[in-house]
This record gives C-alpha cells, structure tokens and sequence, in this order.
C-alpha cells in the first residue's frame, strides 16, 4: 500500500510540474489585477480592514512575543526553506498553511485569526520575525497562482534599515502599511537594525478571469496534497504540541 501511494505522490508530482508552467503562462492575460512587482493596496477591498485594525494585531503579536525564543524558525515547518535561511534569525507563528489552520495558534491570537478569516481566498498566513542583522537571500516563490500580501507590524527606525526588493524594485515596510507583490519575480528581503522586524505575512490567491480562476484553485487544492505541505504540516502540529506543554509549564505555581 506504502509503495503506491508513493507512486501516485510522484506521478502527482509530476504531474503539478507538468500543469504549473502552461497555467502560469497564461496568467498575465487572465489577471484581474494584471501582472506587476508591487500590486496598489487599494485594488483589494479587504486591505483597509486589515490596515484599520493593526494596532489590535500588534496587540495580539506582543504577546507571541513573549515567548520569542521558542517559536520555531521558518526552517523548522518548511524544511524546503533550508535553500534560503538555515539559523534562529527567521522565526514564525503559523495560522494557515495551504489551507491547514493551525488551531492553538488561531485561539491564541482569535482577532487576528478572524481577521484572516475575512481574506478571500487566503491560502497561508504567519507572523514573520527577522532578528536583527538578518539577510534572506534572493529567491523565486513556486507559484504564480498566489500573490504575497505584508502588513509592518514592527518595522525599525529608521525604516530605511528593513527593505524587500522585488524584480530590482526595493520597497521598504511602515507600521500599519501594506505591500502586495508577486512572489515569482526574484526578490530578497534584510533587517539592517539592531531590532526586530515583523510583519504579518498572507498569501492569497491572485484574481484571475473564469476558466484560469477555476484551474488555479484546482492547482492549489492539489499542492495541499504535496508532500511539501504535508511534511510542513506535520512539523507544525508537533511544534504546536511541544509549544502547549511550554505553556502550560510557564502557568504552574512556583513553590519553595
């Protein structure tokens, strides 16, 4: 049984590869948003909730915070990250993976998640922490099907300091600001200061004219199946287990 379903992961592997490339082709023609580095905020009407409610995000963040050391860095979920970040200085809070919740995450922080909730078509959603110094080198995202969406949380003066280039167009954050960009074009992203940045980081999928809408989402649905999430999947739910223990241990009575 264990060696067919290995090989129907490999042939839908395949498969996803093969399909991939023909949809992501078609993609500029098809956007409702057309095809662009940065994307304006204002064409997305869910962004200005989500800007009007930062400071109840960040509320919610400070309290992750808290317990800073122990998140898990991005690695850790999604080892596919190793290419690209192999320290302690990118660290996460997941909410959303492919469409897995993350349910202790989700009630540890209920505003945001309901927040999230309210996105459509969000696939993936964390909050994302680069410890000071921390250079993430340029890379391509996997999937043109999804664009990339960064609310500054915690953004280091002078802001200057913290940038993300995308397509050699270099953009820096602002607390209770958005950026949109697509993901595919090269991009890199660094936190010069001596202090942490955070934004909350989204994706969700790219706009797109009937039919291509509806083969993407089939795309996506598919990736969920991936051993890539699958794996990432599996990693958080054992994070979040060790994490609740932690928790739990900080809450018993000290005596002696």
């Amino acid at each position: 049984m264990e060696k067919v379903r290995g090989k129907l992961m490999r042939w839908l592997m395949r498969a996803l590869v093969s399909a991939k490339g023909r949809l992501e082709d078609w993609m500029p023609r098809f956007s409702r948003v057309g095809d662009a580095r940065y994307f304006d905020p204002a064409r997305f009407d869910w962004v200005p909730e989500i800007e009007a409610s930062w400071r109840t995000i960040r509320a919610e963040l400070d309290e992750v915070l808290s317990y800073r050391d122990e998140l898990p860095n991005f690695q850790d979920i999604s080892e596919d990250q190793a290419c690209i970040t192999s320290d302690d200085r990118w660290k996460t809070f997941f909410f959303y993976g492919y469409g897995f919740k993350a349910e202790g995450n989700c009630e540890r922080c209920p505003r945001t998640a309901a927040l999230l909730d309210r996105i459509p078509g969000m696939t993936t959603a964390f909050f994302s922490i680069l410890a000071p110094h921390k250079h993430i080198p340029e890379h391509r995202g996997p999937y043109k099907g999804v664009l990339r969406y960064h609310l500054g949380l915690i953004v280091p003066d002078p802001p200057s300091s913290c940038g993300i280039t995308v397509g050699g167009e270099t953009r820096s954050w602002q607390e209770g600001r958005s950026l949109v960009f697509d993901d595919t074009f090269p991009h890199e992203a660094w936190n010069g200061s001596d202090d942490y940045r955070v934004v909350l980081f989204v994706d969700f999928v790219r706009p797109l004219r009937f039919p291509l809408s509806a083969l993407n989402r089939a795309m996506i649905s598919a990736v969920r199946l991936s051993p890539f999430i699958q794996d990432a999947k599996g990693n958080l739910l054992d994070w979040e287990e060790r994490f609740q223990q932690l928790e739990e241990h900080r809450k018993e009575p000290v005596t002696g």
